[in-house]
């Protein structure tokens, strides 16, 4: 009898100390960045913006964005956005850009409703950064210098209505 009372509290004891643990697992870094996800668009009289962002697995969201003016895509890139060993990398490749290379942005600030991404040697932008305002619309935007002066572009984005 004893020793089922003891068997009974070991497990109980074994029990209480697993959970502890997975509570005091940290969370993953990705899973701030879990608004990106879905279609967002803003139009403009110069062309029609779009980001489409989708989880690929519990640590890659791959997204991508087109700047189109009728049926010609002006600018087009493509973003792989992932955690590696805690921490959060925007890795994002513009077509005829840095030899068709991912140019890496770290997070370097992540909030519940804010990411920044930088990249202090990168020629423009240094700095990326994406704002939920409210679940149907986000800002995303990029800064730094460009010919020695402060340069800020600012892309308002709304959740496309066939998005769940």
């Amino acid at each position: 009898m004893k020793q089922t009372i003891y068997g009974c509290a070991l497990m109980v004891a074994l029990a209480a100390a697993s959970c502890g643990k997975q509570k005091d697992e940290p969370a993953h870094q990705i899973n701030k960045a879990e608004w990106f996800l879905g279609n967002w668009g803003h139009q403009t009289p110069q062309g029609d913006l779009s980001e489409n962002w989708e989880k690929i697995n519990d640590s890659t969201y791959h997204g991508a964005s087109y700047f189109i003016k009728g049926k010609d895509t002006l600018f087009a890139e493509s973003i792989v956005l992932s955690e590696v060993k805690g921490d959060l990398l925007y890795n994002v490749t513009v077509p005829g850009q840095n030899g068709d290379l991912p140019v890496a942005f770290k997070m370097t600030s992540g909030t519940a409703n804010q990411l920044v991404f930088e990249n202090p040697s990168h020629d423009y932008p240094k700095k990326i950064t994406y704002r939920l305002v409210n679940q149907d619309s986000i800002v995303a935007e990029i800064s730094g210098t460009q010919e020695g002066k402060a340069m800020s572009e600012t892309f308002p984005l709304g959740r496309l209505k066939d998005n769940k």
